[in-house]
């Protein structure tokens, strides 16, 4: 009987392992679902990262096994085995391999990091100004008279650095749909609406808006996790930092602090609430009146408009008498 081919054996396993890792690679239920605009770019660039990783394992482990049952010692066989010393061709296929597949990720991250608005387009970091007016106010010294005359030439003005963060860069010039300023402390995250004035413990955003979050911290490092987001950004003392983001499916979902910031690191969670516009329009709303109530009810209170039981009413519970007895003596 005639053997198959090496060669058409080999073609035959390529194809096999190829289409079993890309099929595995793209139907697997290792993340969680997706609930924002940038999640999709994400779980493109981990299913290909993926599908390699298995295709690579199928067949280191499935040579490994070739080897042990084809080659394995025979009952009564006590010679060497073949000495082979070196093999060229296949010392330069597999360190060509990884570092096709390396470069290929590498150029493939960056691609996908800047479509999500992780870096900024290259351009000039000064600006220039040929008007020698800005020298005009200088005293009259040798400096300000080289200056002065050397009128033609450009002068940079520093301006202020970039924005750090996913969608922290340019998005074309467009505002943001909703903005939240987010504080990150031991052991908790504050998120405050500058426009409305709420301040809430959870993140309400309705689905489909284009959210800013710009991140901060008051004492050590924490970081903002949304796995169904698939977004996480540094919250650095001193150093603002910024998430945008667009929420495409309405849910509740865990917002996680992933930089270990102190005792109670594993207890510093929130939660943000994807809503429909009506939603968190009635969401924004009561908290607008509930929190002004709150503060009309703390501060907007008028001594004068109050009765004099009313008036000691704080002090004589701190005292420790009763309200018949406040009010028998006021009588």
């Amino acid at each position: 009987m005639q053997e198959i081919p090496v060669s058409l054996l080999t073609l035959v396993a390529g194809a096999f392992v190829t289409v079993l890792s890309i099929w595995l690679g793209h139907n697997h239920n290792l993340l969680p679902v997706q609930a924002s605009a940038q999640a999709p770019l994400v779980d493109g660039f981990f299913n290909i990262m993926f599908s390699i990783a298995i295709a690579l394992f199928l067949i280191v482990e499935g040579t490994i096994l070739i080897f042990v049952i084809k080659y394995r010692r025979r009952k009564g066989d006590d010679t060497d085995g073949v000495h082979i010393e070196g093999n060229l061709p296949l010392e330069v296929f597999w360190t060509a391999v990884p570092t096709i597949i390396v470069l290929c990720l590498g150029v493939y991250s960056v691609d996908v990091f800047t479509r999500m608005g992780g870096i900024e387009a290259p351009g000039h970091m000064m600006a220039h100004s040929h008007s020698p007016a800005h020298v005009a106010q200088m005293p009259g010294t040798a400096l300000a008279a080289t200056l002065s005359d050397a009128s033609a030439s450009e002068m940079e003005i520093p301006v202020p650095p970039r924005k750090i963060g996913i969608g922290g860069t340019s998005q074309d010039g467009k505002v943001a749909d909703l903005v939240v300023d987010v504080t990150g402390m031991q052991f908790a995250w504050i998120f405050n609406y500058p426009e409305s004035g709420v301040n809430s413990g959870e993140l309400h955003v309705p689905i489909g808006a284009d959210v800013q979050i710009n991140l901060s911290a008051t004492d050590v490092i924490h970081s903002f996790w949304v796995p169904q987001f698939r977004l996480k950004q540094d919250a650095i003392p001193g150093i603002p930092t910024q998430l945008r983001f667009v929420a495409t499916k309405t849910g509740t979902y865990p917002i996680v602090c992933t930089e270990l910031c102190g005792g109670y690191h594993g207890s510093m969670r929130s939660q943000v609430i994807v809503e429909t516009p009506e939603e968190y329009e009635n969401w924004l709303t009561e908290n607008k009146v509930a929190q002004n109530q709150e503060r009309n009810q703390a501060v907007a209170l008028k001594p004068s408009e109050l009765s004099t039981s009313e008036f000691l009413a704080p002090y004589a519970h701190d005292m420790g008498i009763s309200s018949a007895t406040l009010e028998s003596i006021n009588h």
